[in-house]
């Protein structure tokens, strides 16, 4: 059974940082991409980083230069770096794993940003 579960989340002033990761089931392939995704309430998921199986990093434009994407060597766990926490941060993020339409998601865990 493929299980991607989050943790790190939790409640920081703006300014702060966190760090996500995801721990990632080994019969994930290798070759799948590995994201994170965010909601806010009220709003869309959107996709804030992804990683791909060669090592490319993609970001969207309101975490580009805040956020990093990783992941550790074995592959067994995705990252997410969160620097200079604003208080539109705060949502539920979720790790993604998708590949030519194949896609798995994990639970999401709750970051909140606030004074």
């Amino acid at each position: 059974q493929v299980q991607l579960v989050e943790s790190g989340g939790g409640s920081v002033h703006p300014g702060e940082s966190l760090r996500l990761s995801c721990a990632v089931s080994r019969n994930v392939p290798s070759i799948y991409t590995k994201a994170w995704y965010r909601q806010a309430p009220g709003k869309e998921r959107e996709e804030v980083a992804s990683l791909t199986s060669t090592g490319a990093t993609n970001y969207g434009d309101r975490v580009r230069g805040r956020f990093t994407i990783s992941r550790d060597s074995v592959g067994d766990t995705l990252y997410l770096q969160m620097n200079s926490l604003k208080p539109e941060d705060t949502a539920v993020y979720y790790c993604n794993a998708n590949f030519r339409g194949m896609e798995y998601w994990g639970k999401g865990t709750l970051v909140t940003v606030s004074s």
